[in-house]
């Protein structure tokens, strides 16, 4: 998602988009003179673009105390009154802010994205060029907040066009297969159809065909259907994506742009543009952050747990960029310097990169890398009973990570058990593990008996914001998730 220029939103663009905590799904009034003024030429319509990225963008903020914090290979070590920490203990209630933010972004971003499919419908060809491929990005942006949005909160209300207060309020929740399968799938494929296969100057960065077929991928593999996940994912490797030679050049962000590069959440620091990873993920002791040339201190929110730290071999290429040293950290002189007590004593440094102020750093979010459709297609090829197949592909990722790589007799389960390892491993803190244990049913297996621990097995979803249950005010169509007050 190239966000090079849309940090400098176009005033139109806010205009036509306010946002409103206090109403549902975003809907705002909006009069047919400034519909009709927005909506004319392709520059308007790539304009209207913009204003879907920017609350997807600012969601992505967050997306690790849901994909990362919430299962086992991280933690918030030095627990806080904040929403990552209670994310942790599974204390998340649902009158939290970042539910209620979460909520309102996605539709916001859902509001503005079926504005502008609804408006572009009308539009001459000759004055929009570019018309079908608008339209398959929109509907790739759609169904990627439809995606986040399912995994997070299960049943959520299907809003596929514009719509006034009066019929937002009477929107039920819609089951979770209906929107895979009416919403999520449909626009994905039209976004492969009509999406480029690349980009060139200002446009590089946003969703490519690759990144269509590669989501669509995984919601195939999320919804079970190996068969059909295999088939796609398989597509995406004749794109010509290939594995970095070295693991840690994923994470060099000055040269952003690399052969495992899928679709990313872009972020340019200097500019206040900048991403809170590197500020959020790091200890709080200001020798380290200065060391690393970082401004402001750490937030110490997404450290990497014992267990996770322990999972590494000692010669995998991976594990110092994936979870620092224990304990410190050694200076340009090779001088070590103890993290002191009461301060998070792991960190991953995936995020570290220098940034001139607090919380504006360049690093970037991994929606999808190539690595990551190398394992999914291992894990569908497994299932399948392929298992000769996917093993090769799962040596592919030991390889570049210099550790043994696994037996060719493996058996399926064996082979399932390592993918499952080699995913913690090559994906941690990219937001995916929660969303694993989640999809292959193991997330209260698994983490009842850690520290914290979770305690039933309906947490397994996150609660819908306090705020919309109340407004809408009718359990017949809006009700709250299980067992959340």
């Amino acid at each position: 998602m190239t966000m090079k220029k849309s940090i400098i939103y176009i005033i139109s663009i806010f205009l036509l988009f306010p946002s409103c905590s206090q109403d549902f799904i975003d809907l705002i009034p909006v009069s047919t003179v400034t519909i009709e003024f927005i909506y004319k030429t392709d520059k308007d319509f790539l304009d209207a673009m913009t204003g879907i990225y920017q609350p997807i963008r600012n969601q992505y903020n967050n997306f690790y105390i849901f994909g990362d914090i919430r299962a086992d290979d991280s933690w918030v070590e030095i627990p806080k009154n904040n929403s990552a920490s209670y994310s942790d203990r599974f204390t998340l209630n649902s009158a939290d802010g970042l539910l209620n933010d979460t909520w309102n972004r996605y539709y916001q971003a859902i509001f503005r994205a079926n504005m502008l499919l609804t408006k572009i419908e009308e539009a001459n060809d000759t004055d929009v060029p570019n018309k079908t491929r608008y339209i398959a990005e929109a509907r790739f942006l759609r169904a990627l907040c439809y995606f986040d949005l399912v995994r997070i909160f299960g049943d959520v209300p299907a809003v596929t066009q514009p719509l006034s207060v009066p019929e937002a309020y009477k929107t039920p929740r819609n089951p979770v297969a209906s929107i895979y399968n009416d919403i999520i799938i449909p626009d994905f494929q039209v976004a492969e159809s009509g999406l480029r296969a690349s980009y060139s100057g200002s446009d590089i960065g946003r969703p490519t065909i690759g990144a269509a077929k590669a989501i669509l991928g995984r919601v195939y593999l999320t919804m079970g259907d190996f068969t059909k996940a295999e088939s796609k994912l398989n597509e995406v490797t004749t794109l010509g994506y290939q594995l970095v030679d070295d693991y840690n050049k994923l994470f060099d962000y000055t040269n952003k742009r690399h052969s495992e590069y899928i679709f990313n959440i872009e972020y340019h620091g200097g500019v206040n543009g900048g991403s809170p990873f590197t500020n959020a993920f790091m200890p709080n002791y200001n020798a380290m952050t200065d060391f690393f040339g970082i401004a402001g201190y750490g937030d110490e929110w997404n450290s990497p747990s014992r267990e996770l730290y322990n999972l590494f071999e000692a010669d995998d290429l991976r594990k110092e960029i994936s979870v620092g040293i224990l304990g410190g950290y050694y200076d340009a002189n090779g001088t070590w310097g103890s993290i002191p007590p009461n301060t998070s004593q792991t960190y991953t440094k995936k995020y570290i990169a220098r940034n001139p102020s607090r919380n504006d750093s360049p690093a970037d979010w991994k929606v999808i890398r190539y690595g990551d459709v190398v394992l999914m297609l291992a894990e569908a090829m497994n299932e399948n009973g392929k298992t000769a197949q996917a093993i090769p592909l799962l040596n592919s990722i030991r390889k570049r990570a210099g550790v043994s790589e696994y037996t060719t007799t493996m058996n399926q389960g064996e082979t399932r058990d390592a993918i499952v390892l080699e995913r913690r491993l090559e994906l941690s803190f990219e937001g995916v593990r929660w969303f694993d244990l989640v999809r292959t049913g193991k997330a209260y297996e698994v983490m009842k008996d850690k520290d914290p621990p979770m305690s039933a097995e309906y947490m397994t979803l996150f609660p819908l914001p306090l705020s919309q249950v109340q407004l809408i005010n009718d359990k017949t169509i809006f009700p709250q998730n299980p067992f959340y007050q």
